[in-house]
């Protein structure tokens, strides 16, 4: 745009050159010729038109230089945005990469893991067809529960094995406050004829023949328990039932209310590994109050002696005072009477013996 204006204004340069020529050919015609004006004319045109070719080719090289010199600078600029967002967008993608590799490397650790505990299942449901290391696993739940709510071998609260008068090995023994006292619990794993009666592979009717079969298990575990560990004048009237898998509990609770009324009326109560440890933590809160409470009274005792002994304190402390405020007064008397004396000696020690020999004269 710039060479635009440029040009235009040489060219307006030139117009008016020539019309001040022109003007100045007409007005000396009469002293030269045409010859020579229009000699003269031609060469001033021919040098303006030198002048003005140089002029303009400089400009106009000027100008593409300065162009040249923009497009470059734009260029480059735009180079180094262009470089700028590659390497950023490299940046993200590999960082995006890499969390993927992470994300596939941490879901083929949990595979291998699931893998695992399938297999770890697997051996366990193996392990849990054999009734001995059934009653192994529930007796092992049973002491991990106890021992997380009242510590390992709390002997004062609980006892595990523990023998019966009757004979009876009860799995635990808990100790609990009044008018609890004490209560036996006994874990019992009713699974193979449950496993058949939840097993949807197997007809309706043969279901329901395995149903029965769990409930007479069931009912023949509460009957057990009952006998054999409520003992009168020994234990309490009651004794809990533990069932070491959450789902037979859930079966019960939801499909079976007639066991749970047979179990109520044998005072026999039936727990899940949850449900125990909801009742274990009540009685340990009951138990902690009550040693609470035993432990005020003791603070009460004290506290009532310790009031005992500051009254004794503030009799001694009054008549310490009125000790001290009789020290006090007689210090002040003997202050005052030291005063007295020291002003006396001074008054002495200011008094001119030479005056007073002369007053005797």
């Amino acid at each position: 745009m710039e060479s635009y204006i440029i040009i235009g204004l040489l060219v307006l340069l030139i117009i008016l050159v020539i019309i001040v020529l022109f003007k100045s050919f007409k007005s000396n015609k009469e002293e030269l010729n045409v010859t020579e004006r229009l000699g003269k004319f031609e060469t001033t045109m021919t040098k303006d038109i030198s002048d003005f070719e140089i002029s303009f080719s400089k400009n106009l090289r000027d100008d593409f230089d300065k162009l040249n010199d923009k497009i470059e600078t734009r260029l480059n600029l735009i180079n180094d945005k262009v470089n700028e967002r590659l390497d950023l967008n490299f940046e993200k993608t590999n960082k995006t990469f890499t969390n993927i590799l992470e994300r596939l490397t941490k879901i083929d650790e949990a595979q291998k893991k699931i893998d695992g505990l399938s297999s770890e299942i697997v051996s366990l449901q193996s392990v849990l067809t054999d009734k001995k290391t059934r009653g192994i696993f529930g007796e092992v739940n049973l002491n991990y529960i106890l021992s997380s709510i009242f510590g390992d071998n709390n002997t004062s609260i609980y006892e595990l094995q523990k023998t019966m008068s009757n004979g009876y090995i009860v799995d635990a023994i808990l100790y609990a406050p009044a008018p609890l006292g004490t209560i036996g619990i006994d874990s019992k794993f009713p699974l193979e004829n449950y496993q058949k009666m939840t097993d949807k592979t197997i007809s309706l009717k043969e279901r329901e023949e395995y149903e029965k079969l769990f409930k007479r298990d069931v009912k023949a575990h509460i009957d057990a328990i009952a006998e054999k560990y409520i003992i009168n004048g020994q234990t309490s009237n009651q004794a809990i039932m533990f069932l070491p898998a959450e789902a037979i509990f859930a079966e019960i609770n939801a499909y079976h209310s007639d066991l749970l009324n047979y179990a109520y009326k044998k005072r026999v109560w039936i727990t899940s590994p949850t449900t125990l440890m909801s009742t274990l933590s009540i009685i340990q809160m009951i138990i902690k109050n009550m040693e609470r409470d035993k432990y005020a009274k003791v603070i009460q005792l004290e506290l009532s002696k310790l009031s005992d002994e500051f009254g004794k304190y503030r009799i001694r402390w009054d008549k310490l005072s009125r000790s001290i405020d009789t020290v006090t007064k007689d210090i002040k008397d003997i202050n005052i009477t030291t005063d007295k004396i020291t002003k006396r000696f001074d008054a002495i020690n200011k008094v001119d013996i030479k005056a007073l020999e002369n007053k005797q004269d």
